[in-house]
């Protein structure tokens, strides 16, 4: 065997085996845009973080949630359900994430996940003040993200949500901030939170605020439509929360 065939023959990096906590399914009518939100995430981490291995539970459906250590890490999506609610899988969630957190088992949650991760802890979720958070938000980075290795100074992404963290649990850290939301961004042991949406497409959310112009301004709407040209710094964050799912930010 020479040199060439020795190094053909090392085993490449082992997968991270990562949940895929599904908290919420697209609409049908617009389903056809980019799929349902784990075929977002699919994708996402296809073209950023291949080393990620995806398993899909439906727990907004009943499927049952796998053993706290039946995974490398666990990822929680986004949902049109408050975080508060008192609905017996969100509660089964929250003491689910209260269990990882105890575990130390990497952890990422996107927006309802974001906020379900500070409201289990003993943070403080609550509609936001100012209205619904839609289009391309820009964040700034505070002291305590800027020791986290990796994680831009500010960025950019896409938002939808009529929910925040106020206030995260106790022993939790803001990592950033924006003007509209408060937390944009926070770590809680091994969990980590991020308010915006690094699996959405400018396209799915414009169509998402067009299903939701019964709930959302006009005027909201049609600001945050002027935003969506806008670059955002989806790749970046992906990569960070990638790193941080396979260890390497916990």
């Amino acid at each position: 065997m020479n040199h060439g065939d020795a190094l053909a023959a090392l085993p490449g990096p082992a997968a991270v085996r990562v949940a895929l906590l599904e908290c919420d399914h697209t609409d049908p009518a617009l389903r056809g845009i980019d799929g349902d939100y784990a075929d977002m995430f699919s994708r996402l981490l296809a073209r950023h973080a291949p080393a990620l291995e995806l398993t899909r539970f439906d727990v907004v459906g009943g499927d049952p949630l796998p053993p706290l250590d039946a995974f490398d890490a666990y990822l929680v999506t986004g949902s049109r359900f408050d975080a508060v609610a008192d609905d017996d899988w969100i509660r089964g969630l929250a003491a689910f994430l209260r269990g990882l957190h105890d575990q130390r088992t990497p952890t990422v949650g996107i927006c309802f996940g974001h906020q379900l991760i500070a409201h289990a802890l003993g943070g403080q979720v609550e509609r936001a003040a100012s209205g619904w958070g839609v289009g391309v938000r820009d964040a700034w980075v505070t002291a305590s993200g800027a020791r986290e290795p990796g994680l831009p100074d500010r960025f950019r992404l896409l938002h939808s949500h009529q929910d925040q963290v106020l206030d995260p649990p106790p022993g939790g850290e803001v990592l950033a901030a924006s003007a509209h939301a408060p937390v944009a961004a926070l770590r809680a042991g091994s969990l980590l939170g991020f308010q915006g949406h690094p699996e959405f497409t400018p396209r799915y959310a414009a169509a998402l605020m067009t299903s939701r112009s019964d709930r959302i301004d006009a005027e909201v709407i049609a600001e945050a439509r002027q935003t969506l040209a806008t670059p955002t710094d989806h790749g970046p964050i992906t990569r960070w929360i990638a790193d941080h799912l396979a260890g390497g930010t916990a």
